[in-house]
């Protein structure tokens, strides 16, 4: 098997997505691979109606500031770990946070993508949809799902 050298780790700064990140923390300094931090940051999801417009871009700076400081914290227990990360945003106008991803991976050249997911079965998966699942169906290079403290825990 070859080494891991770039690492793409999306995150949101949950805990399942902190559990992402401590995975791919363990893998880099393994691996001695380099590791690149994204933050997906949605605008459409503030902006559901007209009546939203006036207070849109204050909004989306204050969705994006929220973002750095999760990229921010993130990169602080990288380098906790003895490690460095590059960070970055992306934002998107809808779509699919999973689309994004794949395309951030593809163009850093990433060969690994780690992330946490909720684990979610049957009607709550269907309800809630899955950015981790269409990422696996979706990236031409491994994914690496890491379940939440919670799932691991009621799965033997």
């Amino acid at each position: 098997m070859s080494a891991y050298r770039r690492i793409l780790v999306p995150i949101d700064g949950s805990p399942t997505s902190n559990r992402g990140l401590t995975e791919a923390i363990r893998l880099a300094q393994d691996q001695g691979a380099a590791l690149r931090l994204v933050h997906v940051l949605d605008e459409f999801i503030v902006a559901p109606g007209a009546e939203t417009v006036v207070y849109l871009n204050n909004t989306v700076d204050l969705l994006r500031e929220a973002g750095e400081q999760i990229l921010a914290s993130a990169k602080s227990l990288v380098r906790e770990a003895g490690l460095e990360a590059q960070t970055v945003v992306i934002e998107i106008m809808g779509g699919r946070a999973a689309d994004s991803i794949v395309a951030e991976a593809k163009a850093w050249g990433a060969d690994l993508i780690v992330l946490g997911t909720h684990g979610r079965r049957g009607v709550g998966r269907l309800v809630m949809g899955s950015d981790a699942e269409e990422v696996v169906r979706t990236a031409r290079v491994p994914v690496l799902l890491v379940r939440s403290d919670a799932e691991s825990r009621a799965s033997p």
